[in-house]
């Protein structure tokens, strides 16, 4: 690839259906200089490096020369585009967590959350996790149409983690909101001042919880503050932020981008019905088909490297496309159709290395358990619209619906 040629401009086409961007230059190679849309998070109109294909983007995630530190990441942005209006990016109060840290900050503090998402710990919640699932279903209207994003796959995600955290369950309706603003490109003031609500909150909930005795994940990262110092404040606030928002990001997005495809494909929804030994296969499908994040988080080269044969210079981005990875036809065959009975085992939804989703065992039981609750209460339920009129959310990481309207058919 010639370093001298501009960029390919994409769009918002390319954050509405991506797949024919990723196809066209997966066929010329791994590695390719484009712009961001205007517009999108973090990286609007930048160019950047993307990467695509299996191969290449696995091998990525691992390559520690690819920093997700953001301290290296916002000083970049800063030469290359001044105006911090502009840029958009992070809240500083808000960045100091592990998926925006390189090791040794990262091991030290993944170490500190990985207890809560071990396979014993994550087990134990099931019970709860049906019992939330089950409560939403009861509860959704009569009424034949419904955003499922509204009234099931943001609410019960949402909850989960709030339980493992402790936020009380009346305190929880402010997190949809604020996410949005936070991960979508329509406002940086909004943007701004989301970030400054998240932080303000978490800021006064840490000090209520110093003043209680519960038993809860939060609790316990106060107390790598307070007690032997393993967080920093800045770090304690982060932490529980990230948990926060991409504790429920990940669910929330597979299970709208699941029921979509089942939607399309009614023989695979179907077959679920009949079979729900099919299920947690079905999950790795969905997660492959649809990844819940499209681009890994965001990175930068901390020297030149060479990438498909293409050399990046040191200093300059690069987005790993976990989308194009999951259906890359070398690794996948038939990769843009649904199949519920695929061996799709080796997917990189959750990433891949170090950085690979401390979150990912929690996801899948919330998956299996809210798809099940929807078979069990709703076998007959249809898309409410036309596919069409569906939009994808403006972002650079996230590949997930702006709203899923359906009809419930109740029986």
């Amino acid at each position: 690839m010639n370093h001298d040629s501009p960029p390919l401009e994409l769009d918002d086409a390319f954050v509405q259906d991506p797949y024919p961007v990723y196809a066209k230059l997966g066929a010329e190679g791994s590695t390719h200089r484009v712009r961001m849309p205007p517009g999108v998070p973090l990286c609007g109109g930048l160019p950047v490096w993307l990467i695509t294909g299996y191969e290449a983007v696995r091998s990525a995630l691992a390559d520690p020369r690819l920093s997700t530190d953001l301290n290296r990441i916002e000083g970049l942005f800063a030469q290359k585009e001044p105006d911090r209006t502009k840029r958009g990016g992070f809240s500083s109060t808000l960045s100091k967590h592990m998926m925006l840290t390189d090791p040794p900050d990262h091991t030290r503090l993944r170490k500190l959350v990985s207890k809560a998402f071990t396979s014993r710990a994550v087990d134990e919640l099931r019970p709860e996790i049906q019992r939330i699932a089950d409560e939403l279903v009861d509860a959704l209207p009569d009424r034949d149409a419904v955003d499922l994003l509204d009234v099931f796959a943001f609410p019960l995600p949402i909850r989960v983690i709030c339980l493992l955290l402790g936020v009380p369950i009346e305190e929880q309706a402010n997190f949809k909101a604020w996410s949005k603003a936070l991960v979508s490109g329509d406002s940086p003031e909004a943007a701004a001042a989301a970030a400054l609500a998240v932080a303000e909150y978490l800021g006064e909930l840490i000090e209520r919880k110093r003043r209680s005795t519960c038993d809860d994940m939060l609790t316990a990262l106060i107390s790598a503050h307070d007690v032997d110092d393993r967080l920093t404040g800045d770090e304690l606030v982060s932490t529980a932020y990230m948990l926060l928002i991409a504790g429920f990001e990940t669910t929330l997005n597979a299970l709208g981008n699941g029921t979509l495809h089942l939607m399309r494909n009614l023989d695979q929804w179907e077959a679920l019905r009949e079979d729900r030994t099919l299920l947690p296969g079905a999950i790795e499908e969905i997660l492959r088909l649809e990844s819940p994040l499209k681009h890994a988080t965001f990175r930068c080269a901390t020297e030149t490297l060479g990438i498909g044969g293409v050399e990046i210079p040191a200093g300059d981005f690069v987005l790993l496309a976990i989308a194009s990875a999951n259906r890359d036809p070398h690794r996948f065959g038939d990769p843009h159709a649904l199949d519920v009975r695929r061996p799709a085992a080796g997917h990189l939804a959750f990433g891949h290395g170090v950085h690979h989703c401390l979150g990912s065992r929690l996801a899948r039981v919330e998956a299996h358990i809210a798809f099940g609750a929807l078979l069990d209460a709703f076998p007959d339920m249809r898309l409410a619209v036309d596919t069409g009129e569906l939009r994808w959310r403006n972002s650079t990481i996230i590949r997930g619906l702006d709203s899923l309207p359906v009809r419930l058919n109740r029986r």
